[in-house]
């Protein structure tokens, strides 16, 4: 990270909430369900899937995370209501796995049960290595019962090829993204290079395991690398997808629509946007250069 980056960083508090509110109009849908279903049909329209995300994590009281499952369950009913092209992800920290893990996989079953009800899918997401291991003992529990659920892979994790080969011989889904988290370097790969291969290593693996490949990443080398790779393994159409973030890199995301691959483009919402901005801004300095940006009235030519 450079110097400016920290600065912006460490700085990101004294930043007003409308300004940070700016920036993140563009990567995240609204607060209300609506907005978020509104976001949906326009990329739907665009040729585009989605992926519906309810905003929040690390949640340490029972009350929010059982709320977050009756939202979950609203917006079951709002896609199956307005025909719209989406599943959910959803992060366990919000669902109470900082809370009780037991308490926390009750209330994935309720989402995949209400998922189930009607054909749609959830995917779990995968936060700190902190959660890596309860994540995983959820989702092999419950895949064999519902047989809607996906999960996620970093390839910055030292790991992740061998989370692979321990993925069920059938119906396998797994979304393949760099990693956003601070890791320790005892568990990831460091070099930005490094984290490249082994994402091309992964997903050349799942491809050979014949598990279903959401490749997440905005990364044109990697597009790159994933379309090789498809053509070689002649992957058909329907065991594969992109995607990627609401609000990046829209120029790419039509490419590969209009090249025919499938492309699925992660809509978040919530009232939980604030943090959740915050929180990846940190994460990711060039954003956060932006929003100084726009705090100073800066133009980026």
């Amino acid at each position: 990270m450079s110097l400016f980056g920290r600065l912006v960083v460490t700085t990101l508090p004294l930043v007003p909430k409308p300004v940070v509110g700016k920036v993140a109009s563009r990567y995240v849908a609204g607060e209300t369900l609506e907005e978020a279903l509104e976001e949906v049909r326009k990329l739907n329209a665009q040729g585009a899937i989605a992926t519906m995300d309810v905003l929040g994590e690390e949640v340490s009281e029972r009350p929010k995370a059982e709320a977050a499952v009756e939202e979950y369950i609203r917006l079951f009913e709002a896609i199956e209501a307005s025909g719209v092209d989406s599943n959910v992800s959803i992060k366990l920290t919000l669902l109470g796995l900082k809370i009780d893990e037991g308490f926390c996989l009750d209330n994935v079953e309720r989402i995949a049960s209400a998922a189930s009800s009607i054909g749609n899918f959830v995917r779990i997401d995968m936060e700190d290595h902190t959660c890596t291991d309860a994540t995983l003992r959820i989702y092999h529990q419950l895949q064999p019962k519902y047989g809607n659920l996906g999960v996620v892979f970093q390839s910055y994790m030292r790991r992740t090829l061998q989370d692979i080969e321990e993925m069920p011989e059938t119906g396998g889904n797994v979304r393949l993204c760099k990693g956003i988290y601070i890791e320790p370097r005892e568990v990831a790969w460091k070099g930005y290079e490094t984290v490249r291969y082994n994402f091309v290593a992964a997903l050349e693996k799942m491809i050979a395991r014949d598990i279903y490949a959401a490749i997440a990443t905005h990364d044109e080398y990697l597009v790159c690398a994933a379309v090789a790779l498809l053509e070689r393994y002649q992957v058909p159409q329907d065991r594969y997808e992109f995607q990627m973030l609401l609000g990046v890199d829209e120029q790419l995301r039509q490419i590969l629509i209009d090249a025919g691959h499938r492309l699925r483009v992660y809509v978040p919402y919530g009232k939980d946007w604030y943090p959740y901005s915050t929180r990846r801004l940190r994460e990711n300095p060039e954003m956060a250069i932006h929003v100084m940006r726009a705090m100073l009235g800066v133009r980026k030519d």
